[in-house]
This record gives C-alpha cells, sequence and structure tokens, in this order.
C-alpha cells in the first residue's frame, strides 16, 4: 500500500471550509488506514454540509490522487462523500423534475448498458441508496455540458494514444481509477462523474479518449463518461467498441479515439439521435472529425489550428515522445485557465505496455494496472 496514503495512522482532519480535494485526500487516507474499519462517514458528513462549491478557488496547482480498488467500497466513497455536494448541485440546477426519474434512468441503464447494473447497484448502496445519487450515477439525461481536448493515435502493434484534456480546474475531478468492476478486466484511467471515464486503457489492450464533438446542445442519451466506461468494461478490440458506440445513445457529440494492440483503430462521432460516423481519422479535436460544422464554435476553440497541428505532425511521422512534446506546447497546449480552458493534462497510453503516463511541462506520472494508491501535484505552468 502506498506510503503517500498511509504514513500517518490518523490522518489530519481539514478544515470546515477546506477545498474539497482536501476532504478527497482525508477521506482516501481513511480508506487506506483498514479497508475493513474503512471510517469515510465522518468526512462525508462534514463535507455534504460545509462545501461552498466544487473548487472555492482556482490556482496553478493541480493535485491527483490515484487509487486502485477492484470493487467499489472504501475508496470509491471517500470520492462521492468528498464531491457529492458539488456533484449533487450541478445535477439539480435546473431543478430535479428536469432530469429524468430513477425508473426511467434503470430502464435506459437496462436497455442500453445491462452489464454495468451489478456494478452501479453496488455504488448506490455505497451512497446509502441516495436517489439522487443514484439518478446521477446512471448519467442517463445528463445536464449539458462540454469541453475542449485534442487526441491522436499512433496505430500498430505497439499503439499509442495521446490526448489533451482541456477544462475548468474547478470542475475536474482530478483523480485517476484502476478498478476491475466487472471481474473480467482491469481498466485504468482518468475519473469523471465519480466512476465514467475521460480517457482509459484495459488489460486486454484497448485504449479509448474522447474530444468534444462542436455540436451545441443535446439530446436524449448517456453522459459520454459512463460510454467510455462501458467501452473498456466490456470490449476488448477496436471492432468490439465501434460495435457498442453505434448502438449507444448518447446526450452530446463526441470523437471517440480507440487503437488496440491487434493495429486497429478508429475515430468515431457519436451524437444525439443520428447514427454513429467511422472514420480512420489518426486525430481529432473539437470539430466533428475532419469537418467543421459550426465555425464559430470551432474558432472559440481554436479547433482547426490544432487540428492542423496534429495532421503535420502525423504527417511527419512524429513518434509517440515528439507528438507529447508538442502537445506540451502551444497552439495545442492551451493556457488559458483563468477562463476555464486550460490544459489539465496531457495522457499517454501504450496499452501494449500496460502503462498510463500523465504529463505536464515540467513533471510526468506513469502508472500501471496494479500500482499502489498515491498523491501527486503539479504545477499547471504557463
Amino acid at each position: 500500500m502506498s506510503a503517500l496514503l498511509t504514513e500517518l495512522a490518523t490522518p489530519h482532519l481539514p478544515s470546515p471550509d477546506a477545498h474539497w480535494q482536501e476532504w478527497l485526500d482525508y477521506g482516501l487516507h481513511w480508506a487506506s488506514v483498514d479497508e475493513r474499519h474503512a471510517t469515510v462517514e465522518s468526512a462525508g458528513a462534514i463535507a455534504r454540509g460545509s462545501m461552498a462549491g466544487l473548487a472555492s478557488e482556482t490556482t496553478r496547482n493541480l493535485t491527483l490522487h490515484a487509487y486502485r480498488e477492484t470493487r467499489p467500497g472504501p475508496r470509491w466513497q471517500a470520492l462521492y462523500a468528498a464531491t457529492w455536494p458539488a456533484y449533487r448541485r450541478w445535477y439539480a440546477r435546473e431543478g430535479l423534475a428536469a432530469r429524468p426519474s430513477l425508473d426511467e434512468c434503470r430502464r435506459a441503464l437496462a436497455q442500453h448498458l445491462p452489464e454495468l447494473i451489478p456494478t452501479w447497484e453496488r455504488l448506490c448502496h455505497l451512497t446509502g441508496d441516495d436517489p439522487v445519487a443514484a439518478r446521477m450515477l446512471s448519467m442517463w439525461g445528463l445536464p449539458a455540458f462540454s469541453v475542449g481536448c485534442s487526441q491522436v493515435v499512433i496505430p500498430g502493434e505497439q499503439p499509442i494514444l495521446i490526448r489533451n484534456y482541456d477544462y475548468d480546474q474547478a470542475l475536474f475531478e482530478g483523480v485517476i481509477a484502476s478498478t476491475n468492476y466487472s471481474g473480467q478486466r482491469r481498466v485504468l484511467g482518468t475519473s469523471d462523474m465519480l466512476w465514467g471515464l475521460l480517457d482509459g486503457m484495459n488489460e486486454d489492450g484497448l485504449a479509448v479518449s474522447l474530444t468534444f464533438g462542436g455540436r451545441p446542445g443535446g439530446g436524449e442519451g448517456f453522459g459520454i463518461p459512463i460510454v467510455l466506461r462501458y467501452v473498456l468494461e466490456t470490449c476488448a478490440t477496436v471492432e468490439q467498441g465501434v460495435s457498442a458506440l453505434r448502438r449507444i445513445p448518447v446526450a452530446q457529440s463526441y470523437n471517440v479515439a480507440l487503437v488496440d494492440t491487434t493495429g486497429s483503430h478508429a475515430t468515431v462521432f457519436v451524437a444525439p439521435e443520428q447514427p454513429a460516423i467511422i472514420s480512420q481519422l489518426e486525430a481529432t479535436t473539437n470539430h466533428r472529425l475532419n469537418q467543421v460544422e459550426y465555425p464559430a464554435t470551432a474558432a472559440r476553440f481554436n479547433s482547426v489550428g490544432r487540428l492542423t497541428q496534429l495532421d503535420q505532425l502525423r504527417s511527419n511521422r512524429a513518434s509517440g515522445e515528439h507528438l507529447v512534446a508538442a502537445m506540451l506546447q502551444p497552439p495545442l497546449r492551451n493556457n488559458e485557465f483563468e477562463i476555464g480552458f486550460g490544459t489539465l493534462y496531457t495522457a499517454n497510453y501504450e496499452p501494449a505496455a500496460g502503462t498510463a503516463t500523465w504529463h505536464w511541462p515540467e513533471t510526468s506520472w506513469t502508472r500501471r494496472f496494479n500500482d499502489p494508491d498515491g498523491v501527486r501535484t503539479v504545477e499547471l505552468a504557463s
């Protein structure tokens, strides 16, 4: 077990108005002290009553927590306790009547993602069977949200998937999760919406990530983080992942990149109420594949400029190392943290090696499926 999380037998209690990530650190410490008697409830009780927002301030430092938990348990419960008050406010911002009922959420899971129901039910139990939490955790009919991001794949027997995640730091969980929820395959990736994924890979050699597809608005469907979770939990190859993306309804538009160790790759554009579009593009940013549908949105994200840079790098057959270096520099790296559009990390997945590395200008952090818990604070340098 990580020395970072077990150094103190009794973790220091944060102040009631502490940043939510301090409460997460506190909860994960307790989860590691004794997994059979984890005491995350005290952290959750105070956090639920005291948090004023998902983040009280934005700094240029980012703290990431990495945990490994085969089944949802005390570590996941610590994450829930630390973040649920803010997630609930976000989920209910238009009123709970605007969100699907619990029965509707359950039916959507049963129809489209039945393999995830046992995990969803366990997560619901860990929330104390909170019906609002159960609805949000289904990720059916979430409030709309969008992110920036760039992504590129290098296919082959030693494939690489590299992506930049551009988003508001105050709304980022900052959690790397290694799990085996289905009991069939280990999954490692960047967490979102408590158990969804922004990017990740599984032990079968499949890696996936997403970028916002550029279309405003949305429709009936799932939030994309649970879709990526589903693909990595149930699919071993790009072919299987593409098949899943063809049939799962999504609430907003995204480009989903997939690569596996058979040498296959694909980028799939998914959007509400329309068939998925399958391509062999190796790079995408924030418009539909390589077609700009909404010029104003693309311009706001500098989507065309970033895609041009990635295409040039791939046409020159840039190596993974050179692509990572380019991702850490403008125009691919975005420094507009003050307006909620900074690059929070560059992720580099190498599924054949079973490694994932998160990069920043001054440091990097490599994780594997079985690595122990850990914490890193990094500088989001301009």
